[in-house]
């Protein structure tokens, strides 16, 4: 099984597809033969919702697939409930994961995009491309990603975790923060390294990515070593840091859910 993304819906479908539908961030789901996967119908109104607008998505092993805006009122149906996209890692087929973040992503795009943010006129769906295109002033809009970096930070085989602003006391990550204008990731990397914990660092190195739709992000995962400089956090971001051998990390990131939980396995395997 395999999703592939695509734009341009069938003109003439007559058989059932699978239904990515999401209020917010919960995804409407169904627990068929012992498997979590998303509603298989022609509409949504089958099972009772009237979708505030739909968008094609693309083939998930051959059959179509459909994300929707439901209504944030809409009830429960007896056959189906709504489940945090962030809790299905894991619980739901990789693929059908996939299609979920993309949908995800694509109904907060159409929402967000109905209007020109330049000249205030309705967008139109560009037939060509996933893109929303302005027809009095020509704008642009393609669906929104923020990158953002993950900096897993070495010294003498231990590694710094933080604290950070909204994390329980004891839960403690690699630091992350978003790349901003002109800069490369690399450069991003080193500065929020520089203003979280007052840290230099060198030998930067590239790990992994992770799409991460709340709402819009792209996670991209790095190593780095400890190059100079004393721990001193900015008491805003960050509230706390430390460095942490392989033998003694504290509770921190699912690292089925999040690249920065397979970051910080990622030290553990190879420095205990």
């Amino acid at each position: 099984m395999s999703f592939i993304s695509l734009i341009e819906p069938p003109a003439d479908r007559v058989d059932p597809a699978y239904w990515f539908a999401f209020q917010k961030n919960n995804l409407l789901v169904q627990v068929v033969d012992g498997k979590t996967i998303v509603p298989y119908v022609m509409s949504m109104e089958e099972i009772g919702f009237k979708p505030v607008r739909t968008q094609y998505l693309g083939l998930l092993d051959g059959r179509h697939c459909y994300s929707a805006e439901l209504p944030l009122n809409a009830p429960w149906p007896e056959s189906a409930s709504f489940a945090d996209l962030r809790r299905l890692h894991g619980i739901m087929d990789a693929d059908f994961l996939k299609a979920a973040v993309n949908g995800v992503q694509v109904v907060n795009w159409d929402q967000t995009f109905q209007f020109c943010g330049r000249c205030g006129t309705p967008t139109e769906n560009k037939t060509d491309e996933r893109a929303k295109i302005c027809p009095a002033c020509g704008l642009v809009n393609f669906p929104r990603l923020s990158p953002a970096i993950m900096a897993a930070v070495i010294k003498d085989n231990q590694i710094l975790l933080a604290n950070g602003r909204g994390f329980p006391d004891h839960f403690f990550s690699v630091l992350a923060g978003f790349a901003e204008p002109g800069e490369t990731l690399e450069e991003c990397l080193a500065r929020e390294v520089k203003e979280e914990v007052g840290l230099e660092v060198k030998n930067i190195r590239y790990f992994g990515s992770q799409p991460w739709p709340f709402p819009h992000s792209l996670m991209i995962a790095f190593s780095a070593e400890y190059l100079s400089g004393e721990i001193c956090v900015d008491g805003e971001e960050i509230r706390k840091a430390d460095w942490f051998a392989a033998d003694r990390l504290p509770f921190r990131p699912d690292s089925r859910i999040s690249i920065s939980g397979q970051l910080i396995d990622w030290f553990e395997n190879e420095y205990q």
